[in-house]
């Protein structure tokens, strides 16, 4: 297949790596001045994991575009999330009728996100993957398991693509009943996590504090009646953080799920993003609804976001 990837970020890149390495023809969508300050390689030290763990170090020539035609197979878009609506308003005047992979934490209501694409040429997905980008090095990771949502009326085909696609580059796919549902419990995950991060001052700083993730589910807690305001269906994540005790959880956490050495702790560790943007929406939310959040609101204080609500 011959696929674009709208923007070269760290989830883009990654599997941009592995389904070239399974033959497919690969090439990335940047804004304008991008391509040239990228350049035509980026080099890479991840770990691949979907036969073992092996740990990929090279330089990688890539083919950059600033603009988009409708000449491919497949658009794969992984954004962050304040980028999406940006994204789909671009992709509905330049991409005609490719079909359209969003790869990305949500957390309107999967219509509304992507407006003005069309549902039925839209499939919804989220990536096994993690990880940061400085300097032009990207340092991380990506595991076997990709999640993608079952087939709706009308999109049976793409679905059909997208699985023959990442199956031809030995991923696995976890196939998800209810998208959106699964998608606001999880984008309630990443703003609980946030709202540690806002405190202890980035993602690595999160993992070196043993309450940090005491402090996650006591956040997730916090959010559960949004999450259920909004019809959302408790996910067994959510359950796992909102129904063990702090004190459990985060050795849980510490020495099991985020343990030394795995993966999944590195995929953080690397992570030198922002935070904040997940804290502030669901907050805004909350107060739509009158719910209080006194963790998230508090971790807020003192930020842009912070003066945005206020504003």
């Amino acid at each position: 297949m011959r696929i674009l990837f709208f923007g070269r970020g760290v989830i883009s890149t990654q599997y941009a790596w592995a389904l070239e390495k399974a033959g497919h023809t690969v090439e990335f969508y940047v804004r304008k001045g991008r391509k040239e300050s990228f350049g035509s390689h980026i080099a890479l030290e991840m770990w691949d994991a979907r036969r073992g763990k092996q740990l990929i170090q090279e330089s990688w020539k890539i083919k950059l575009h600033e603009e988009i035609s409708p000449n491919y197979d497949l658009i794969i878009a992984s954004v962050n999330t304040e980028q999406l609506p940006e994204a789909a308003q671009l992709l509905s005047t330049t991409a005609g009728n490719t079909p359209i992979l969003i790869f990305n934490n949500i957390w309107q209501d999967l219509k509304s996100s992507i407006s003005p694409l069309s549902m039925n040429n839209v499939v919804f997905g989220f990536p096994g993957a993690g990880g940061g980008i400085e300097d032009n090095k990207l340092r991380g990771g990506f595991l076997k398991m990709i999640f993608l949502e079952k087939p709706r009326v009308g999109t049976e085909q793409i679905n059909n693509k997208v699985k023959e696609l990442f199956e031809s580059a030995h991923f696995k796919i976890n196939w998800i009943k209810d998208m959106q549902s699964w998608l606001w419990n999880h984008f309630a995950m990443n703003a609980a996590m946030e709202t540690e991060v806002l405190k202890r001052g980035s993602f690595p700083a999160l993992m070196n504090h043993s309450d940090s993730f005491a402090n996650v589910g006591k956040s997730m807690r916090e959010m559960t009646p949004v999450l259920k305001a909004r019809g959302a269906k408790t996910d067994a994540i959510t359950l796992l953080l909102t129904k063990i005790p702090s004190a459990l959880l985060g050795t849980l956490f510490n020495k099991v799920i985020f343990a030394k050495g795995s993966l999944a702790r590195r995929f953080i560790e690397y992570n030198n993003s922002k935070a904040g943007f997940a804290v502030l929406e669901v907050v805004r939310e909350a107060k739509k609804l009158g719910i209080s959040l006194p963790s998230l609101t508090v971790a807020l204080e003192n930020t842009e976001q912070h003066k945005a609500i206020e504003t």
